[in-house]
């Protein structure tokens, strides 16, 4: 919740949770102890090993860390639709608002679920107009939130991976 979380962005305020930026700060705490650490274990003459043997439980750890947070992420993935219409109904009208004006999108799933009447989406008889039989995601909030959020998730699970990955191949 440090930096992130006080940045006016609209889409990363709504696509990332607290528990998530709690445990995204964790783990870099965790890294940077890691890498002092890692100083520390080098720097010591060649007949003490003590900060070596610690070294690699911290890597340990921090790898342990690593899969739990990653698999958090990943397995978020594989629901977004239904958990950010979750999210699109828990949060305040206002931020609905500023997503339907930024999207020029009403409702989430379909025009009666939880539209706010203003702006873009002016009034009922607008919003029911906006119904296309041939693509029901057209003009709901669904789409563009998803496509804003699945690239967001992804790199962040795949930095997530990656770094994981370079400690198994070194």
């Amino acid at each position: 919740m440090l930096g992130i979380r006080r940045s006016p962005n609209l889409m990363i305020n709504f696509t990332m949770d607290a528990s998530e930026l709690t445990a995204g700060t964790a783990l870099g705490i965790m890294l940077l102890i890691t890498f002092a650490i890692s100083i520390f274990a080098i720097v010591q003459r060649n007949h003490v090993t003590g900060g070596l043997v610690l070294l690699n439980w911290v890597l340990i750890a921090d790898s342990i860390a690593v899969i739990v947070i990653g698999t958090y992420i990943w397995f978020s993935t594989l629901q977004e639709r239904n958990h950010y219409f979750g999210v699109w109904q828990s949060t305040t009208p206002d931020v609905r608002i500023q997503i339907q004006e930024k999207f020029q999108c009403c409702g989430y799933f379909l025009q009666n679920d939880t539209v706010e009447f203003t702006g873009f989406c002016a009034n009922k008889t607008f919003v029911d107009t906006l119904v296309n039989a041939t693509d029901p995601d057209q003009f709901r909030c669904v789409r563009p939130i998803t496509a804003f959020t699945d690239p967001m998730l992804n790199n962040i699970f795949s930095s997530t991976a990656s770094w994981q990955s370079s400690f198994a191949y070194s």
